[in-house]
């Protein structure tokens, strides 16, 4: 029997899938691109919906990752899989042998920039998701000449179901993202008004429902249903923005001192070098396609290559971790049958 798992990506599922095939007693080989482990994680200062430091978890996973026997390569890109599953090559022409690939190499941000008429880039007031996240890991939401906003206006599905950026699909976590950004805005600085403009709020998990009402109830979130058209600086360097109420059906036009843009997964860079392996397909999206949506999730129609994570769908940090589980199960049913 061969015991070799080549684990393609060291974010929580990448981990958690290392975690787990080091206590069945196969042997881990995790290749991360970045210097360290944990992928965006290491990017999260607290998490959707119960506002847990993003430390505890990405620490908890590290500790087992080095109890473990898991042989790590950091700062290490892949370049692909042989079509026998055995085998990755690296970006640098390397080849390493195992006797089965699990791939978890997550997703991609949107590039906002893309979004021209919000100006992100442009405009130095109009912020990112992951912005606010680094500004709450750094201590504090300021403007871009150091103060603290008087007011901020979130703008939902940046990056997500718009076909004009071929991005048709929903990211589902940028809602709760929003709202819990939101929510942060409001405790650190309680005096500050802050507007969430949506189309549709999708809180499809467990307590996101009810972080959402807590914002309304407790927080005092102005939740507007419209998309910002246009955005544009003033004089005074804050952000003036045109919309449109559509549950009044009536335009509007409000200035605020920040803009901050709710951005949404894409498909990773990587999947489409993966998908040379001949059982390694892609959804229209660019996602990775597994052989069954309900009872093969977690696989390829290949026997030895199985998936974990955001490199199939969107997923929560809780989701990835289980079918980093998952796939470890289902590799090691594999290669000790």
């Amino acid at each position: 029997m061969g015991n070799r798992v080549i684990i393609i990506g060291g974010g929580v599922a990448g981990m958690q899938a290392a975690i787990t095939l080091d206590e069945l007693g196969l042997q881990p080989i995790l290749i991360e691109k970045e210097a360290v482990l944990g992928g965006k994680l290491n990017k999260w200062d607290r998490l959707f919906p119960t506002m847990t430091p993003a430390e505890e978890v990405l620490t908890e996973l590290t500790k087992k990752v080095q109890a473990s026997n898991t042989e790590v390569h950091t700062s290490t890109a892949v370049g692909g899989i042989d079509d026998a599953g055995k085998s990755v090559t690296l970006a640098d022409g390397t080849k390493i042998d195992g006797d089965a690939v699990v791939v978890a190499s997550g997703y991609d941000i949107f590039p906002a920039e893309i979004k021209e008429e919000y100006g992100y880039g442009i405009y130095d007031n109009v912020f990112t998701t992951v912005d606010i996240e680094r500004m709450f890991k750094e201590g504090g939401i300021r403007t871009a000449d150091g103060k603290a906003p008087k007011s901020v206006a979130f703008l939902h599905c940046v990056g997500s179901r718009d076909e004009k950026v071929g991005q048709r699909h929903c990211s589902r976590v940028c809602c709760i993202t929003g709202v819990k950004q939101a929510i942060e805005v409001r405790q650190a600085l309680p005096e500050t008004e802050v507007y969430s403009f949506y189309m549709d709020m999708r809180m499809f998990g467990p307590g996101y429902e009810e972080l959402y009402k807590e914002a309304q109830q407790t927080y005092g979130i102005h939740f507007v249903r419209g998309r910002i058209s246009e955005a544009a600086p003033t004089i005074d360097n804050r952000i003036q923005i045109k919309a449109e109420d559509t549950l009044i059906g009536r335009p509007l036009k409000m200035t605020v001192d920040m803009l901050v843009l709710i951005v949404g997964m894409k498909a990773g860079a990587s999947n489409m070098a993966l998908s040379r392996n001949r059982h390694v397909d892609l959804y229209p999206s660019g996602f990775v396609k597994p052989a069954n949506q309900f009872t093969g999730n977690v696989a390829s129609d290949c026997s030895r290559i199985y998936y974990a994570g955001a490199v199939t769908a969107p997923k929560n940090i809780g989701e990835s971790i289980n079918e980093g589980i998952a796939a470890a199960y289902k590799v090691a049913g594999q290669l000790k049958a």
